[in-house]
């Protein structure tokens, strides 16, 4: 059911490459360019890729099960939510309009989307923005993407949440990158975080999976890079076996949340080169 069960800490166990990024935003939203425009990364892959051109506001679409999983298995079921705070509904994620629209409700049921496909190393990127639709009372949404282990195994296999807002509509955007490590040591990862970005705005989020590195961008400007960092509690940054694209506004409170929205233009992927994928 590819449940989560991690907590937000900064990195632990400091090695080459643990640090915190914190860095100010640069590229106004009217000048935004993607990650994959300004690198030249190609088209993206026709069938790991998703524009959303499909529902509308008065007929919603289920998203294209050719290339999702759903939240419960299928249309119209639920399961339990990330460590079993709400559900995740399949009914909370629709295509409306050309826009992949999830909502979290006060309840706590949210949604959830998985890729059909995994791989090791690539590029991903998806244009996004989330926002509050009630008063804030501490009690918020998280809207994240990440790139999960095709095994489900986490700590062990590694997690890549390369957006992850606190909640709805931050001025920040943060990522969490969680080194491969066994269960029985502390969290592992790496922690960046960019303010001056308006996340209830549509802004373009990618990562690229390398055998070298993880890269972050926001609009095309690289805001995080990490590399190694292996010691004798984990395995490198980027050594993770292969990962899938997850799209998620997860509840971390359980019940009597700050209802939300959040939303996504397109998702892409993209190959690495050859010369690239094969070190």
């Amino acid at each position: 059911m590819h449940g989560r069960h991690r907590t937000r800490h900064l990195a632990v166990g400091l090695g080459a490459a643990a640090l915190t990024m914190t860095l100010t935003a640069t590229t106004a939203p009217h000048s935004a360019s993607t990650a994959a425009e300004r690198y030249g990364w190609g088209e993206p892959l026709p069938a790991w890729s998703d524009e959303f051109g499909y529902g509308s506001e008065t007929g919603p679409a289920v998203p294209d099960r050719a290339k999702w999983r759903l939240a419960g298995g299928g249309p119209g079921k639920c399961w339990p939510g990330h460590s079993d705070n709400g559900r995740r509904c399949d009914a909370n994620t629709r295509v409306v309009g050309g826009v992949l629209r999830m909502t979290g409700e006060a309840d706590g049921d949210s949604g959830w989307l998985a890729s059909q496909y995994g791989r090791k190393y690539g590029r991903w990127e998806a244009r996004v923005r989330s926002r509050a639709t009630a008063p804030d009372h501490g009690r918020p949404y998280h809207p994240l993407l990440i790139l999960w282990p095709d095994s489900n195994e986490h700590p062990e296999d590694g997690e890549y949440d390369y957006l992850e807002n606190g909640a709805p509509g931050e001025q920040c955007a943060e990522a969490f990158l969680h080194y491969p490590h066994p269960q029985d040591v502390p969290v592992q990862q790496e922690h960046a975080r960019k303010c001056g970005v308006d996340l209830s705005q549509w802004h373009n989020v990618a990562v690229e999976w390398t055998p070298d590195h993880l890269r972050g961008f926001i609009d095309g400007e690289e805001w995080f890079r990490f590399s190694g960092g292996a010691n004798a509690d984990r395995d490198c940054i980027q050594c993770a076996p292969s990962m899938h694209q997850t799209i998620q506004l997860d509840n971390f409170h359980g019940d009597g949340l700050q209802s939300a929205v959040y939303e996504v233009d397109w998702a892409r992927v993209y190959d690495l080169p050859d010369d690239e994928s094969a070190r």
